[in-house]
Order: C-alpha cells, then structure tokens, then sequence
C-alpha cells in the first residue's frame, strides 16, 4: 500500500502535462482537474486511516536505500493535512470554473490556468510528504512557480507589481533555505530528515542553534511570521478571487507544516521556546493591528491572516504535546475558514462592485444567505462557541495555562485579546458591508465588469463551493471529538519521533534519543 503515496504527488503532475495538450478540448480540460483532486482526495483519506492504523507510511523512490534518494513519508500529521488541503484545493477549483478564471481578456492564458493550479497542488502535497530537506525545497519551488503565474494571470499593473513583491520574498526564502541545506549536508553528510535527526544531536550546541534559527527565518517567510510577514498583504490580495483563496489558507500553512516537522524532529526542545512565544505574540498584535486599520476587505483579511498564524506559533514554541495538538486543530481549522472567507469576500465585492467596505452597505436585503456564509467561517475566526475556532483556541489556551510560566500566561492572555480584536475587526466589516442602506452595485448600479458579473452568477458552482468550505468548517466542530483524538496522536507522534525514525531508517539504524 506504500505506493500509494505517490499518488498525491504524480497524479496532478501528469495531469498538468495532459492540460496542456488537451486545452483545445474544452470540456475535457475542465473536467480533468476536479476529476483528479477526487481521486487525490480518496488517497488522502486511505493514506490518513493507514497511517492512523499502523504507523507512517514510507517509500523510497528509484528503489534508493535510506538515506540516499528521494523519501516520502505519510504520518498522521501530513496525511491529515493532506485530506484537509485536497478538500480545499477542490472546492477552490470548482469555484475557480464556476468563475471562468481561465477566460481572461488575454487569450493566451486561457490554458495556462489549470497546468499551474495542478502544478500547485502537486508542490503543496510534495510538501507535506517529503522525507528530506532537498525535496522539500523543490516542493516549495514548485509552489512558487505555479503561484506566480496564477497571481498574475490576467496581467494588470497592481497584479504584476504584487508578483515580483511575492516572487522576491519567495525568492530570498528560497537561497536561505538553500544555504541552510548545504550547511546542514555539510555538517552532517545527509538531508533526509530521519537520518539529520540522530546527527544534528551530535553537532555543538551553538552550531545546532544557529541551524534552527536560520530554518525558523526560512519557514517564517513561508509563514509569514512578524516581523517577516511584509509581503503577504500586499500580494494576496490583487489576485484572482480563487487564487487569493488558496495561497491564503494554504501556502502559509505550508510554511507552518515545515517549521512543526523540522523543530521537532531535528531540533527537539524539553521545555518551552521563549524566543518563538516573543514571536508569536508579536505575529498576533501586529496582525489584528493591522487588520482593523483596513477599509478594503481582502486587505483586512489578509492581516487576520497573519495575526492568526501567532496562534499557530504558539502551539509550536510550548514544545509539548498539548500545545502542538492546539496548533494542529488550529491549522485544521485556519485553512477551511480561511479558504471560504475569501471565496465570500468575491462574491461579496462582486455584489457591492468594490472592495471598500466604507463604499458597501445594504447587501443583507438583497443577498441574505451571502450574510449567512459570511457569518459562519467569521464567527469560527473570532473563537465563538461551539464552532471550530473556539475547539482550538481553548486546546491552545489550556496547553498555554498549563504551562505555567509568566511568558505563556502572557500569551494566553494576548490570545483572548486577539479572538475579542478579531470578532470586534469582523463584526464591524459585517456591519458596513450588509446593514444600512444600499450603495454601489448593490444600490442598482451596474457592475463596472458586465459581461463578468453575468457570468459569476450563471453558475451554481460559485455560492455551491463557497458553501461546501464553509459547512467544510462546520463539520470541523461537528467533528471535534475524533479530531482531537486524531490530533492527540498527531502531536504525540511529533513529541516523541523514534516511530518515524524507526518507519524511515529501520528500527536496527535508529540510534537517535
């Protein structure tokens, strides 16, 4: 059954390569996508219930013996997070048809779309299966090409000037994640990420600090950590409405995935982090700071994004299994809220014919079940019980608590002021943008995209995928119990790596602590 985890990765590869050559058939073309990231999803859910089952899941690409050649692995974290994202990506790709993104005003893009979004999903599920640092550096490669093209697709000034702000970030990220490859081979003679987890613990204390540091400044940039954050509100926000969807919830989160999976595999902590719990109240302030000075919508959520990703920080930096499974069932949690958020707020400023919510007003006469939708993944994102962001903001807070030290009170305490800023940031654009009276396009004026707006709202795929993410969140909650179990085991399994060593290596080479 090993062999199935390829699949994730080589299915939507070959996908992309067939895309290509099959876009003068229009209908096959669109159907291609959905069809694999359904088979993609149904490997997702067997690769997480066998590695749920009977431990991870490895295979050496080529035949290679360990450590040299390419390394997948499936444990209960990545195949976890591989079902969640299959989820999203799909639901995003079929709002993206409902759309028509692919039908821009510069022909030639019409068959660039789906090879790149393919090619995304491919680096995103790379990402979270990669056994070694080298092939995780080519997963986020692949991520950033793919990424850049979608960004600007549909080419205009403001898009073109976002992409080179997001590829020069990605960039830098990028050669220092180079940099820390070769310093690490160079010290340790490998790359593969069970093998560096027995040899980095032989390597001086200063050394092996520096490497985690400078790992932690890489994944940061991915994650958009403050004070590393600076290019996310300016890049997510012009692009396709689909796009901005999916890098929000999930290119991040790749970022956070590799920081969970190399801090503590390779750099394993016996007691809290305070340099990361500074960090992660700084990512918290500034963010929700930052989103409650926004008017335009996609700017404001772009911040709470951020701000959000403190929390994801916090998990991380207590270094104990209470606190990574918080960060686990907030990561569920964060990418399905965050993915029909902004497929809401398309809809939304397609309604209104703007982006500024001061400029919106009245959309709940006119639109009440957009209010509902908006509604839901918000009231999740402010923590309110019983929805999933209240299941994991209390995980994260009583793992804080327990901790019981001034820092990790603090930051408790900055987390409750967080969720309160939040709801008070989300509140108020629910305010502006669906009570008081009309304006804008949602007053009668004609949207200034005709022929655009007709086509957004000739599909029920458009509201149909907004809402499968949304009730995607909803069933997160509904699901509470089994996922905090799942999650219990998923932290555990970060906690205490001799099983994914042992799957990895070989429980006769394992002579890690």
């Amino acid at each position: 059954m090993n062999v199935l985890l390829a699949v994730p990765v080589l299915l939507p590869v070959l996908a992309a390569g067939s895309a290509m050559v099959l876009a003068r058939f229009r209908l096959t073309s669109l159907l291609l996508g959905p069809v694999i990231l359904l088979a993609v999803l149904g490997t997702a859910i067997a690769l997480l219930v066998l590695a749920d089952q009977h431990g991870p899941l490895v295979v050496q690409v080529g035949d290679w013996p360990v450590p040299i050649g390419i390394t997948l692995v499936a444990d209960r974290l990545s195949a976890l997070l591989l079902v969640v994202s299959t989820v999203v990506t799909l639901a995003v790709l079929l709002f993206a048809l409902g759309q028509r993104v692919t039908e821009t005003r510069y022909r030639v893009f019409v068959p660039v779309f789906h090879p790149s979004y393919l090619l995304l999903v491919a680096g995103i599920n790379l990402a979270f299966l990669a056994g070694d640092l080298f092939n995780l550096f080519v997963a986020i490669e692949m991520m950033l090409a793919a990424s850049y093209v979608l960004i600007t697709l549909d080419p205009t000034t403001v898009r073109v000037i976002a992409g080179m702000t997001y590829t020069v970030s990605s960039l830098t990220s990028s050669l220092l994640f180079l940099t820390a490859i070769g310093l690490v081979y160079a010290a340790t003679g490998t790359v593969n990420l069970a093998d560096l987890s027995a040899k980095l613990a032989a390597l001086p204390v200063g050394l092996r600090a520096a490497l985690a540091l400078l790992l932690l400044v890489v994944f940061g940039i991915k994650a958009a950590m403050v004070p590393l954050h600076f290019w996310l509100p300016d890049s997510y926000p012009t692009a396709p409405a689909p796009i901005t969807a999916v890098l929000a919830a999930l290119l991040t989160k790749v970022g956070v995935y590799a920081m969970l999976r190399t801090q503590t595999l390779l750099f394993p902590r016996p007691d809290f982090w305070p340099l990361l719990l500074v960090l992660a109240l700084a990512t918290m302030a500034v963010g929700i700071m930052g989103a409650i000075a926004q008017d335009d919508i996609n700017r404001m959520l772009s911040f709470i994004l951020v701000s959000h990703i403190g929390f994801l920080l916090l998990g991380l930096a207590l270094f104990n299994v209470a606190g990574l499974t918080g960060a686990i069932l907030y990561m569920i949690h964060h990418i399905t809220a965050l993915a029909a958020m902004f497929l809401v707020s398309a809809l939304i400023v397609w309604r209104a014919g703007t982006s500024a919510m001061r400029e919106m007003g009245g959309l709940v006469r006119t639109d009440p079940g957009l209010a509902a939708l908006f509604s839901l993944p918000a009231m999740s994102l402010a923590g309110l019980p019983p929805l999933s962001g209240f299941v994991a903001k209390f995980a994260l807070l009583r793992a804080s608590v327990d901790a019981a030290a001034v820092l990790t009170y603090t930051l408790a305490v900055a987390a409750v002021l967080t969720s309160l800023l939040t709801l008070y940031a989300l509140g108020r654009a629910w305010s502006r943008i669906f009570w008081g009276e009309p304006r804008g396009a949602s007053a009668g004026r004609e949207a200034p995209d005709k022929l655009k707006a007709r086509t957004w709202m000739s599909s029920p795929l458009l509201p149909g995928a907004t809402a499968v993410l949304v009730a995607s969140g909803v069933l997160v909650a509904v699901l509470a119990g089994p996922l905090t179990g799942l999650s219990q085991r998923a932290a555990a399994d970060l906690a205490n790596p001799q099983q994914y060593r042992s799957a990895v290596l070989g429980g006769e080479r394992d002579g890690g602590p």
